[in-house]
């Protein structure tokens, strides 16, 4: 058996699970590939606001089950709520087992501050373009499925494959603006709060990079997506790195084998029945 990278902090964010978009089977992998103090889920993990019982494939289910079976290990999970996860603001500040859920967290990390906030909250601030919501939603997830049917084609002709999405927001200049104003927004936020790192979601863009003004300077992260750009973000050894699962399989890691062999009527009885506080 493979040994798992030891991380102290790994954050994931923008899943989507529920979703047509949504590549579990990617982040499941990565997941077991991993071995993290803390994980942090920071928003919009599952859609709830486009939830369908019609579509909830078991791969879903399975990202489900391994986080609680983390948690239940022995790694702290937070979930910090989103946009698409928004009804979860009701449970705010509740702690199950090793499982909480918050609307924001900071946490000290050698000597330095971070904040940590899904992001949503500056959509009310950023006037100028929204195109998370114009491009968000249904009409972004039908993009997304279309985009992988091309991509499938694409495959097989020995082609790279190709992002709709991002090339309809690298086209609009209000979609780069809005990308703009939000990193502006939330650095000038943190330097004036004294926070070190502001470490973000929501708008599936992973980025790391160090901003400055005549108050300070901090160093703003962004988790990206496992939508289009299957990233994360990792904390060790006093830095942060954006893990980029196309280009980093350093260790791959696959569903267990009893996970696989489920059913997804034994799935779903396995997390109902699940011992949060198990601890062994």
């Amino acid at each position: 058996m493979k040994l798992k990278r030891k991380v102290e902090i790994a954050v994931i964010s923008d899943v989507h699970l529920g979703t047509y978009g949504c590549h579990a089977k990617q982040l499941l992998t990565y997941l077991n590939s991993i071995q993290p103090k803390k994980l942090i889920l920071n928003g919009d993990i599952i859609d709830i606001r486009q939830f369908s019982k019609r579509y909830f494939p078991k791969s879903h289910l399975k990202v489900i089950k391994k986080i609680m079976t983390m948690a239940a290990n022995g790694v702290e999970v937070i979930y910090i709520t989103g946009n698409h996860d928004d009804m979860l603001r009701k449970f705010s500040d509740t702690t199950i087992g090793n499982i909480s859920i918050v609307d924001k967290l900071v946490l000290e990390l050698d000597g330095k501050k971070a904040w940590f906030f899904h992001g949503d909250v500056f959509d009310a601030s950023i006037q100028n373009a929204r195109w998370l919501a114009k491009l968000g939603g249904y009409g972004y997830d039908m993009l997304i499925l279309f985009n992988r049917c091309i991509n499938w084609v694409l495959e097989r002709m020995g082609k790279e494959k190709y992002s709709l999405s991002k090339r309809i927001k690298n086209s609009v200049k209000g979609a780069l603006k809005y990308i703009s104003d939000f990193e502006e927004v939330a650095t000038d936020l943190a330097i004036e709060n004294g926070y070190d790192y502001v470490i973000c979601g929501h708008n599936h863009q992973p980025k790391m990079l160090l901003k400055e003004n005549k108050h300070g300077k901090t160093i703003y992260l962004n988790s990206g997506d496992w939508v289009e750009n299957f990233t994360a973000l990792e904390y060790q050894f006093k830095r942060w790195k954006i893990y980029n699962y196309n280009q980093d399989k350093l260790s791959p890691f696959f569903a267990d084998e009893d996970i696989k062999k489920m059913e997804m009527k034994d799935l779903i009885a396995a997390i109902t029945v699940f011992d949060i506080k198990k601890t062994s």
